[in-house]
């Protein structure tokens, strides 16, 4: 099972959009079967077959700027620059603009709605098919897969967007007259999902034949672990998001460690011991290209960015929430290693200005990096939250402190619940910028994104504006056009 993917490189030149393009095929970790060819019931006859289904659904959500990427539908990108993480150094790019000057329309945000609903529709023929398949060796690995990606495409469809549509049935007179239901019900679908998935898959990191391996590029009982951790936070259900968090924090059997101080520029290569799960792109994290690929350390006076291959900056409102260690005088490590910066050459409309960029990822060769969507140092502040919401003082500074330790910084000095959960929330920042929509979604649910953006979206300086409907996204209008019962987001 080939899947090929088209890398693109944007630049403007003098008004002109050139398109860059390198073309790059990969197996999905060894699936068996085209993607384009995998139709009816002998799709579950086999567990290869079997197997190819769900690897078709992860190699989209490797190969479609998802998850990585200097592109509109790439959830950490667009809304790094959405929020206080990113800022818009290419105004000639539409898609950039709309998300930075918080005025996004559902041309920039209904690609993804219309292509996870679609991806949606896959599962759960998977999960149907693969439930009424007989001698299959590895059956609860294809169900446990399959529930697993329903659950984490629909906590970005409810994170995104709000109230959302709940798919799961491949009957299409059911999908064309689903209407969006409460916030709520969709986590409760989330975490059942999530439940199943845990039961039916097992510890091991498996391949598309079922075989152990070392890849972390297919879901397994901690990666659903994980997500539930994540779900129940976001849920405020404390008790268990700390109980699935320290399932997968130390313990004897523990898959997962956090790579020593000295090792923290390695954190995102493929064989991280902090790696719960990642997406196998075909050739290389696009995020290497978006901030990194082709930049100089120096550039003209009177570089255009766009033309160096750059489109998006960390905001200096991002920058200066890195700490500096007061007692050693050295900065975060990840400031350190997780940022690059430019200097432009003085001028008369260049002032010589310093810009950072993320620097998470940082290799141009194919497969030294996957697409990281969960990860241990993550954990540790799921815990650290929830252990603080439940009043567990001692407990919540312990796991804080693990993460600050490795950064280079001190313990904190938090010492009741309300200054712990604002010193987790702050934390996170620091150490999951511009990772997968987290920072948006951190604000929204801690009720501090309306203060936020009411400050940033002006403080940006494009006629942003800042209203508490634009905390989800508009969806798009041909699903709307084609479903009676399927409403726009509230205020668009």
């Amino acid at each position: 099972m080939i899947l090929c993917r088209m890398i693109i490189k944007r630049f403007t030149l003098t008004g002109i959009l050139f398109v860059f393009s390198i073309f790059g095929c990969k197996k999905y970790m060894d699936a068996g079967l085209p993607l384009n060819e995998i139709a009816g019931g002998a799709a579950y006859s086999t567990d290869r077959s079997s197997a190819a289904t769900v690897s078709n659904v992860l190699g989209i959500l490797a190969g479609s700027y998802t998850f990585d990427g200097n592109f509109y539908t790439s959830v950490g990108y667009s809304s790094g620059l959405y929020t206080d993480e990113l800022q818009n150094i290419n105004p000639g790019d539409p898609g950039n603009v709309a998300f930075y000057s918080n005025k996004v329309l559902q041309l920039y945000t209904g690609s993804n709605w219309t292509n996870w609903y679609a991806a949606l529709y896959k599962i759960n023929l998977t999960i149907e098919g693969v439930s009424e398949a007989t001698g299959l060796s590895h059956k609860d690995q294809w169900l446990g897969e399959a529930h697993f990606l329903r659950a984490l495409l629909h906590f970005y469809l409810v994170n995104l967007y709000g109230d959302v549509m709940i798919s799961k049935t491949s009957d299409y007179m059911v999908n064309r007259y689903l209407g969006r239901s409460p916030i709520a019900d969709v986590y409760k679908q989330i975490i059942s999902d999530l439940i199943l998935a845990q039961a039916e898959l097992g510890t091991d990191f498996k391949d598309a034949s079922g075989t152990a391996t070392i890849s972390r590029a297919r879901p397994n009982q901690y990666a659903a672990t994980a997500l539930l951790a994540k779900a129940y936070l976001y849920t405020e259900n404390w008790a268990n998001a700390e109980l699935e968090a320290t399932k997968i924090i130390g313990g004897a059997e523990s898959k997962f460690t956090l790579l020593p101080a000295a090792d923290i520029d390695k954190v995102f290569l493929t064989g991280s011991t902090e790696t719960i799960f990642a997406l196998e792109p075909e050739v290389i994290v696009l995020d290497f290209y978006a901030y990194t690929g082709t930049m100089p350390a120096i550039l003209p006076a009177n570089s255009d960015w766009t033309s160096d291959g750059v489109f998006a900056a960390l905001s200096n409102n991002m920058v200066s929430a890195f700490e500096m260690n007061p007692i050693t005088l050295q900065p975060d490590r990840r400031k350190t290693y997780w940022t690059r910066s430019t200097t432009r050459v003085a001028s008369a409309t260049a002032r010589g200005e310093t810009i950072y960029f993320p620097f998470k990822y940082k290799s141009g060769t194919p497969g030294d990096e996957n697409i990281v969507l969960l990860r241990l140092a993550e954990q540790y502040l799921i815990r650290s939250e929830a252990r603080a919401r439940l009043n567990n003082i001692a407990a919540a500074k312990a796991d804080l402190n693990v993460i600050r330790s490795r950064a280079g910084l001190p313990n904190t000095t938090a010492v009741s619940v309300a200054e712990l959960v604002t010193a987790v929330l702050q934390e996170k920042r620091i150490e999951l910028f511009t990772e997968q929509g987290n920072r948006l979604f951190d604000l929204r649910r801690s009720g501090t994104l309306d203060a936020v953006m009411s400050v940033i979206a002006p403080a940006k300086g494009v006629g942003a504006t800042w209203s508490s409907f634009k905390q989800y996204y508009p969806i798009s209008t041909y699903d709307i056009s084609v479903n009676p019962n399927l409403i726009q987001t509230p205020g668009y």
